[in-house]
């Protein structure tokens, strides 16, 4: 097969992506578009006088607005927080308590269960309590005065509180006799399959009170 045939064979075979005859393309003429470009480019902007009210009143609007007088103040100084509730804001003791009070009072062998920091102590008049802790701000000699008590009783009658019983039905004092501290403890930390040991000193400090009043208030008193 020649050259010359094969070339034409491939012509036929591709398509034809040339454009036609621009004669046939879509006319338009120039004058259609020459009006909306007249009226786009050449026509004057359009602006509404405004009058003088309308522009004293803008005047107005935008003006600097004088600077406010700035006052010095002083920080007030916090309002003392009351540690303990005032006689005139505290409950009324109930009939019932005050029928039974005398009774109880008038009865031997009182016992209570009194509260030091967060930790019950069933107590009676000369017991003498080893807290687990050493008491802050306390030195041998102190009279404390322990106003949380959940229960005070005798042999035959119990005055339960919810959950503490008023502080103005009885008195518990306790002395401060002094500080104690345990035996020094030591402790060996080891890991297993390692030689090496660390051994941990540990010394205890505990505060012994000892109870030496715990009376019943009379009611007639409150």
């Amino acid at each position: 097969m020649s050259r010359a045939l094969l070339r034409s064979v491939l012509e036929l075979r591709t398509p034809v992506t040339r454009l036609p005859p621009s004669f046939l393309l879509p006319f338009r003429p120039a004058a259609a578009a020459a009006p909306a470009a007249r009226f786009l480019h050449q026509t004057a902007q359009q602006v509404e006088p405004t009058s003088q009210s309308d522009a004293a009143a803008t005047a107005t609007l935008f003006k600097a607005s004088p600077p406010k007088a700035t006052t010095a103040t002083t920080p007030e100084a916090p309002a003392a927080v009351p540690t303990s509730t005032p006689i005139s804001q505290q409950p009324p003791i109930s009939q019932q308590v005050k029928e039974l009070l005398p009774v109880l009072a008038a009865q031997p062998g009182h016992y209570t269960t009194i509260h030091i920091h967060g930790k019950p102590y069933l107590v009676t008049e000369g017991d003498t309590v080893k807290l687990p802790f050493k008491m802050p701000g306390v030195a041998p000699g102190d009279v404390l005065r322990l106003n949380r008590a959940s229960v005070i009783g005798s042999r035959d009658l119990t005055l339960q509180g919810a959950p503490y019983v008023d502080e103005r039905l009885f008195e518990c004092r306790a002395i401060v006799m002094g500080t104690e501290s345990e035996p020094m403890r030591v402790m060996i930390k080891k890991k297993r399959r390692c030689r090496k040991k660390k051994h941990v000193f540990s010394k205890h400090k505990y505060t012994v009170l000892r109870i030496n009043q715990l009376k019943i208030n009379d009611v007639s008193s409150l």
